[in-house]
């Protein structure tokens, strides 16, 4: 991530100094370990665990000798822990260091961003049940279709956040695990009980069945889940979009003072955030299709898979946190305009009220087809030429409701009458239940 989405809480997580603490952590286990199991003296475990943390610069130049990073790290840490650090890395394969410490990274991550999941679903929720009575047209294909509430969209935006949630805490069970079964998985030079003492420490999970590597569909799982969660975000802000356009005006983005929207057009007050939303989702898939990519490797392991991960791993996290910050904090301060959704919907002419009229028309004994006819009739009489649906189905003959039965088809009442159920469901959605 370019330092410009990037936010420091995930930062941290992905930096080079806390990816080589967790590796000397995952080494000083290992000597721990065979400590346990009296095979390595308790002095090394002791020379190991108090050795100073490995600097990223310590590494790139030893690197620059090995050509490889891992081996690179542990010639630091050997060196550095004097007499005990031949004990550093015995019986291990590179992966044995990586995977577990990424499996720990990868946690950490998830649990990142399921804090900030729940807490947009939370700022979403508050908003929903604060505009569940404020009235605005539903649309469909663009086109006006049949009132709603705000609240109502924004309910229906929790619920997915909920269902982000639960992909989320089950992709992070799936790829917080370790491996320490060494160079093809088969533990033949480190007993699983070493594995079992390490992950159990490092609160991860155990890989049943490794090659020299954790199994990347686990990955894939991983930014699959972060990849639909950015999609339900962009899904929420091309609402906004939409809903902020000139032509429309229902609701806006928070517009501080001093800021400028245009630089050359001075009235301009963009929806910038939600197309940035946009921009970045697209990217999480992209970081999908790579954790696909990723999964089918030759035999027991190649390293194609590496490259992209240093890239798409981060990345990916990154951004989905960068999104869920920012998105929260744009519907924190999300500007309604209740005023301009009554004029939008004043405006249609009463046209969204047509369904109503039909189903009344039927209820007196016409077919459907007749009494979608004589409103469709009307209705389009509206569209070309002006005026209210109400006013000119009042005077079709054809039309023998009762002008009592033929204004409550006109009402929000009538449309709204059975919504309350989705905000009673709504109040009892907690996210804190999913994340065990």
């Amino acid at each position: 991530m370019i330092e410009r989405y990037s936010l420091p809480d995930m930062s941290h997580i992905w930096s080079e100094e806390h990816k080589y603490a967790l590796w000397k952590e995952v080494e000083t286990l290992v000597v721990e370990a065979w400590v346990d199991l009296r095979v390595a003296p308790i002095s090394a475990a002791t020379a190991v665990r108090n050795t100073p943390e490995v600097t990223p610069s310590q590494v790139e130049e030893r690197e620059a000798v090995t050509n490889h990073d891992v081996a690179a790290f542990v010639d630091v840490l050997s060196a550095s822990a004097g007499q005990g650090g031949e004990w550093v890395h015995y019986g291990l394969t590179s992966s044995d260091v990586l995977d577990t410490a990424g499996g720990v990274r990868l946690r950490e991550a998830a649990d990142l961003l399921l804090d900030k999941v729940s807490a947009l679903h939370q700022t979403v929720k508050a908003k929903a049940m604060e505009h569940r009575e404020t009235p605005m047209i539903g649309r469909t294909h663009g086109i006006w279709a049949e009132p709603t509430t705000f609240g109502l969209k924004l309910a229906n935006w929790a619920f997915e956040l909920e269902r982000d949630h639960r992909r989320l805490a089950a992709a992070r069970r799936s790829v917080a695990v370790g491996k320490i079964s060494g160079a093809v998985g088969t533990y033949a030079h480190t007993p699983p009980t070493v594995e079992a003492f390490v992950c159990q420490r490092l609160a991860i999970g155990i890989e049943p069945a490794s090659s020299q590597i954790t199994m990347r569909d686990r990955h894939a799982e991983f930014l699959q889940a972060i990849a639909l969660t950015g999609a339900t975000i962009e899904r929420f802000a091309t609402e906004i979009r939409h809903l902020q356009r000139s032509e429309v005006g229902e609701v806006g983005e928070a517009f501080r003072a001093g800021q400028k929207g245009s630089s050359a057009m001075p009235h301009k007050r963009n929806p910038i955030m939600s197309e940035r939303m946009t921009g970045m989702a697209r990217l999480l898939r992209g970081y999908s299709q790579v954790g696909l990519e990723n999964v089918a490797l030759w035999h027991e392991r190649d390293i194609s898979h590496s490259s992209a991960e240093r890239v798409a791993l981060p990345d990916a996290c990154g951004t989905l946190n960068y999104m869920l910050e920012k998105f929260n904090r744009l519907i924190q301060n999300l500007h309604v305009d209740t005023a301009r959704m009554q004029a939008n919907l004043d405006g249609t002419g009463g046209l969204i009220f047509s369904q109503a009229v039909m189903l009344e028309l039927i209820d007196s004994g016409l077919t459907r087809d007749e009494a979608y006819r004589i409103v469709q009739r009307n209705a389009m009489a509206v569209w070309e030429d002006g005026g209210q649906l109400r006013d000119r189905l009042a005077t079709d003959p054809e039309v023998t409701l009762s002008s009592e039965l033929l204004a409550e088809c006109f009402t929000m009442k009538r449309f709204l009458r059975n919504a309350d159920i989705v905000f009673e469901r709504l109040a009892g959605s907690e996210l804190d239940e999913l994340t065990s």
